[in-house]
């Protein structure tokens, strides 16, 4: 039940990710994946004063982890994260993460299999305080493969990213001197469509 309101709630963010730019075809080096992705206000817990940070994002290859660096201290996460259709937004059953991580911290570890194909998936992390307060939370996204074979075994590994997941999306927040800045500068110059990033 939480899974499906927290995959509806991220919808609108998912249509504003992948409309309207190219996705890039699945990548044959895994080193060099296309990964996309945005977070937005969730639910907010007045007696511990902490507010819930959905994430979402979607590559156009297979992983088998990803890490999720907040510019913000967490003070929890999301333990079992799973993937979704992003037409249907059916949950893929194939798309499955256990995360963990110290906290509070800057990291949440999350290892499982992704099958690519810009399947969407969708996890939160706590932060102490409002999200629209400044500075306001922009989390790094990375990504990795791991994959074996021969015989004797042999492990090959690859990394993308870092990504970032930008500041929080249409979740009320001010705009201030800082709204439509991110941690990694941007390639190209903001235009209109990027008015509503916090």
């Amino acid at each position: 039940m939480a899974f499906a309101a927290l995959i509806a709630a991220l919808a609108a963010v998912a249509a504003f990710l992948f409309t309207g730019a190219e996705q890039a075809p699945a990548a044959s080096n895994p080193n060099n994946y296309d990964c996309r992705g945005g977070i937005e206000k969730g639910e907010v817990d007045a007696e511990l004063g902490e507010t819930q940070v959905k994430y979402i994002f979607a590559c156009n290859g297979p992983i088998t982890g990803y890490q999720i660096q907040p510019s913000i201290q967490a003070t929890g996460l999301e333990t079992e994260v799973f993937g979704a259709d992003p037409v249907t937004k059916e949950t893929i059953a194939s798309d499955a993460f256990s995360c963990n991580g110290d906290i509070p911290g800057y990291g949440i570890n999350c290892v499982g299999t992704y099958n690519g194909n810009y399947e969407v998936i969708a996890g939160s992390f706590t932060i102490d305080g409002d999200i629209c307060a400044e500075p306001r939370v922009d989390p790094l996204l990375t990504v990795m493969l791991a994959t074996a074979s021969g015989t004797p075994v042999r492990v090959t590994q690859a990394i993308s990213g870092p990504f970032d997941l930008g500041r929080p999306r249409k979740s009320g927040c001010t705009p201030t001197k800082f709204s439509g800045k991110t941690r990694i500068p941007r390639d190209v110059p903001e235009d209109a469509s990027n008015s509503e990033v916090g």
